[in-house]
């Protein structure tokens, strides 16, 4: 007992804490690559590419969402001049700030998950920030559920990411997906049926537009024997005929000349056909409405939602954008402050909103009129920093 009391007590090994659920959420996939449940490609192509209604609303959201202003700061000052605002507004050689958002915006609606690879950063924060394609990378989980690796393939070769030494090298920023522990859910996938359906009524109009945008109609013969059927060589007359001189764009309204026997019954429009244009305004509403954008910023007609123009783009920017652009900006703030070593805010400045100047404005007021808050109190509710004598 003695001897004992001068020995050194072992030092404690640091207690590691995690979630109970984490290996049974591995259990299946631990080590191995864990592939996205979604066609990203395909979801891209269609709804992106290939629909004007999606393009827009991706684009008016990233672009939206890049553009706004942020500030860097801390719980006792904002920052003018930080290392991370550089690395903002200079994030590689090839891409600027605006640029490097949209994509990154781009790629979390598109996908539901957003990629960002730092460089450097070895003595400090690092030297670039790029953007990764997210249907190029694959998240390989650990045996506590959290990745340990991530793949990104081109072609046929891959590069992977260690997420188990030293500092992280990929930022993973994805949407929340109620079925999925590794990935998110885009609203492109949640539009996926009305987008189907607002590109099939594109086709169908389109194919109206190569037949002189009027049905088909169609062509009764009468024999004057009295017997209403064609003999074989008279009916591969009239189709060569009709193939040849009546079809297409290029033969729109060109006159149709038919010989005896056989009478031009034009169709007009069925019901169902006077439905379709609805049915193709509908499926757009839907789309924009997966993607939180209002349809009237769409010039998507029949919506009345909104009494007017500004009050839906505030809503968008209020409702949209600003969440968006809230989660993105934190998650770069943490991923780059592991990397200097001190945590520090990013976040959208409201008050260079132009679509929220008439609410920040009445919150300022109400505010400022409010005599029974001290100016700490005033800061605080107003999202700025501590002065440095209230500190």
């Amino acid at each position: 007992m003695v001897f004992n009391m001068f020995r050194r007590a072992a030092p404690a090994v640091p207690e590691k804490k995690a979630s109970a659920t984490g290996p049974v959420i591995a259990w299946q996939g631990s080590g191995r690559v864990v592939w996205s449940p979604r066609d990203t490609v395909s979801l891209t192509k269609s709804g992106f590419a290939g629909n004007p209604v999606g393009f827009r609303a991706v684009k008016l959201i990233a672009e939206a969402a890049a553009a706004l202003p942020l500030v860097c700061q801390d719980s006792e000052r904002r920052y003018e001049q930080h290392p991370l605002i550089d690395l903002i507004r200079r994030p590689n050689a090839a891409q600027g700030r605006a640029e490097l958002f949209e994509a990154l915006y781009g790629q979390l609606l598109l996908s539901g998950n957003g990629y960002i690879e730092a460089v450097g950063g070895e003595m400090g924060a690092p030297s670039e920030l790029h953007v990764l394609r997210s249907d190029r990378m694959n998240l390989v989980p650990g045996a506590d559920g959290w990745p340990v690796a991530y793949e990104y393939a081109v072609g046929g070769r891959k590069h992977r990411f260690d997420m188990t030494t030293g500092l992280p090298p990929i930022c993973h920023i994805k949407t929340f997906h109620p079925q999925d522990d590794h990935y998110g859910l885009s609203p492109m996938q949640a539009a996926a049926t009305a987008i189907d359906v607002h590109n099939s009524a594109s086709r169908w109009s389109k194919s109206l537009l190569d037949n002189a945008a009027r049905p088909s109609g169609a062509i009764v013969y009468r024999g004057t024997d009295g017997q209403g059927s064609m003999s074989e060589e008279q009916y591969m007359r009239l189709q060569d005929e009709m193939a040849s001189y009546h079809q297409g764009a290029a033969n729109a309204g060109r006159p149709m000349l038919l010989e005896g026997g056989l009478d031009w019954k034009p169709m007009g429009f069925s019901p169902s056909d006077m439905e379709f244009q609805k049915t193709k305004e509908a499926a757009a509403r839907e789309i924009a409405t997966a993607f939180g954008v209002p349809p009237m910023l769409l010039g998507i007609p029949g919506d009345a939602t909104y009494s007017n123009y500004q009050e839906a783009n505030r809503a968008f920017y209020r409702l949209t954008v600003l969440p968006l652009a809230t989660k993105v900006a934190a998650a770069i703030a943490d991923f780059v402050s592991l990397y200097m070593g001190e945590h520090v805010a990013l976040k959208p400045d409201l008050d260079q909103v132009p679509a929220l100047s008439e609410e920040r404005e009445a919150q300022w007021s109400r505010v400022a009129g409010a005599d029974f808050l001290t100016d700490a109190e005033k800061r605080a509710l107003l999202g700025l920093p501590k002065l440095a004598e209230d500190a």
